[in-house]
């Protein structure tokens, strides 16, 4: 079964299926998802190949605008996304590695001035220097607006302290993309954080005062740790567009990058369900074969109905970011259904496979732990239905139709 067998839809373009097409021969020979160490060494140095690898077939491209050295205008979505799921359903950590030189670098291309795009997104693209995004704190991860980071001016520059926490390429990476406190919080009336007074920056790993405090070990393998800022002193130049404009700017970011979140699902549940369609095919169970029983076929079919129904959300809202579209609230709706439905195609194709299926180093198993993540970062499910239900509330208060 294809990983991309709905290339057909009017959503893509015939550069999009080439795309697609050129990523799947790069990343069919690398082996499958249950391929990978996980020894912390080993997974760094892992990251950092694939970096380098994805850098040089040209794919780290796609990650930053045609002026700043990539291969288009401006950010194509469906071009993210293809590539999310493609990479997902061979490799989750190449899809781990892309995404994150997407995410940590898209500040820059975005709100970046002329010298900081010059100084740091060619890198990003030849894949020789890696990035990240750092946005979450301990007390600050789906509460985006809680932030207690603190940048303060001092003279020509500005002094960070406080800390970072779940930060992916955390240890890795050659420079982060910081949102911090430029300006007190506010409160609102019901004692919750005004989103407000932040700004973000670029702070190379080696500045004096970024430390990295702890590496972090997920059920899921990835670079990530907590990095502590004290008295860490970086040039006024280093911010990224106006002092006060950061929560818009990780918004920004955000609607970009969800929607390729809802992706990687899509590649890890169809990676899942090609496994269940083949184990149901072959197994024997009294007498016949598991496939022949309607239970079998009953998940079946929903697996592949929850799969499809995620991936008309998904390269819809690709496709109206594609059009110029505001897609804060299709966004949301594809990240939320899609990461949702890749969980329980994974869980039930691992019910299928009994006792191997939480063999460690199976690939569902492996596939169970990866997709897992996806349903926090970038937003948890939570938080994805409070901006559903808020656009659909602002709208009807707009006088949208009853």
């Amino acid at each position: 079964m294809e990983p991309l067998g709905h290339l057909d839809s009017p959503f893509f373009a015939a550069a999009h299926r080439e795309l697609a097409a050129r990523a799947r021969a790069w990343a069919q020979p690398r082996g499958d998802a249950a391929g990978h160490s996980e020894d912390r060494a080993a997974v760094d140095a892992q990251c950092r190949n694939l970096v380098k690898d994805l850098g040089s077939a040209g794919f780290l491209r796609y990650c930053i605008r045609e002026a700043d050295g990539g291969a288009l205008p401006d950010f194509d979505v469906r071009s993210l996304a293809l590539m999310r799921e493609t990479l997902a359903w061979h490799d989750p950590l190449a899809d781990f590695a892309f995404a994150m030189q997407g995410l940590g670098s898209a500040p820059i291309s975005l709100a970046g001035s002329a010298e900081l795009k010059s100084r740091y997104l060619p890198g990003v693209a030849a894949g020789t220097s890696i990035a990240a995004f750092a946005l979450s704190e301990p007390q600050a991860g789906s509460d985006v607006a809680a932030l207690e980071c603190f940048a303060r001016p001092v003279g020509e520059d500005y002094v960070l302290d406080g800390c970072k926490t779940w930060i992916s390429n955390g240890g890795i990476a050659d420079f982060y993309c910081v949102f911090a406190r430029t300006a007190p919080a506010q409160l609102r009336t019901d004692g919750s954080t005004l989103a407000q007074g932040i700004s973000a920056f670029v702070v190379d790993a080696d500045a004096p005062g970024l430390n990295i405090e702890a590496r972090i070990d997920s059920m899921a393998p990835h670079p990530l740790a907590l990095l502590r800022f004290s008295g860490c002193r970086i040039a006024a130049r280093q911010r990224l567009g106006p002092e006060g404009e950061g929560f818009k700017l990780a918004l920004r970011t955000l609607d970009i990058f969800r929607t390729s979140v809802a992706a990687a699902a899509l590649g890890f549940g169809r990676r899942a369900l090609d496994g269940a369609l083949q184990h149901a095919q072959t197994r024997r169970l009294f007498g016949q074969a598991l496939a022949d029983f309607q239970l079998t076929q009953g998940a079946l079919a929903d697996m592949a109905t929850d799969l499809q129904a995620a991936t008309l959300l998904t390269y819809h809202a690709a496709w109206r970011r594609d059009a110029g579209h505001n897609v804060t609230l299709e966004a949301a709706m594809a990240k939320m259904t899609a990461t949702e439905s890749a969980q329980r195609v994974i869980d039930r194709a691992l019910q299928m496979f009994g006792g191997c299926g939480v063999e460690r180093g199976h690939i569902i198993e492996r596939l169970y732990r990866d997709v897992r993540v996806l349903r926090i970062y970038e937003g948890a499910t939570e938080v994805q239905k409070l901006i559903i239900a808020r656009a659909l509330l602002k709208s009807r208060g707009e006088g949208g139709s009853p």
